[in-house]
Order: structure tokens, then sequence, then C-alpha cells
């Protein structure tokens, strides 16, 4: 069952991003938003770990988030609300890493 993963949280205060990436499934995908869009700061580590994932086409970021905190990145797609809804319709499951 092909599962959208959430994350909300800061990669820097806890480990819910690293937990993620351990568990994903060949057909999952990532959705950060909030203030997990700063796992895409250039430079950083979980930026590092998001490349090395091989998530190409499976890393999305909503825009909202990145503009608000200044981050531009390559490494995931940003999308809007709506097409976050469009998302989270077409895997068969939707898990909110809280």
């Amino acid at each position: 069952m092909a599962t959208l993963h959430v994350i909300a949280h800061s990669p820097f205060g806890d480990d819910r991003l690293e937990s993620c990436l351990r568990l994903l499934d060949i057909n999952d995908a990532v959705l950060l938003c909030a203030d997990a869009v700063n796992a895409l700061r250039m430079g950083s580590a979980t930026a590092a770990q998001l490349n090395a994932a091989g998530l190409d086409g499976r890393l999305f970021a909503l825009e909202e988030d990145m503009t608000a905190r200044a981050i531009s990145s390559n490494l995931a797609q940003t999308i809007d609300y709506p097409t976050f809804v469009e998302l989270s319709l077409r895997y068969d499951k939707v898990n909110s890493w809280l």
C-alpha cells in the first residue's frame, strides 16, 4: 500500500524524519510542511539524507512554508494546498508523523 508520509516537525528537534526515511517503501512519498521544510536547507545533514534517500519525484514541500522560511531547494517539488489534497487522494494511506 502506497503511503504519503506528512512531516511537520523540525528535523533538528527530533528524529521523526529519520524514522520515516528508514520505513519508506519504494511506492511511498514524503511531504514536508511547517518546520519540517527546514530539512531542505542547503548544506544541512538532513538535506544530504534526503538526497541520499532516492526520493526523486516522491519528495514534496508546501510552497507556503518554504516561502515563509526563505528556503529554496531542488530536492523537493514545491506544491500548494490543492495539490496536497490531490496527493492525499492519490496514495492509499496518509500517515501524519505527529
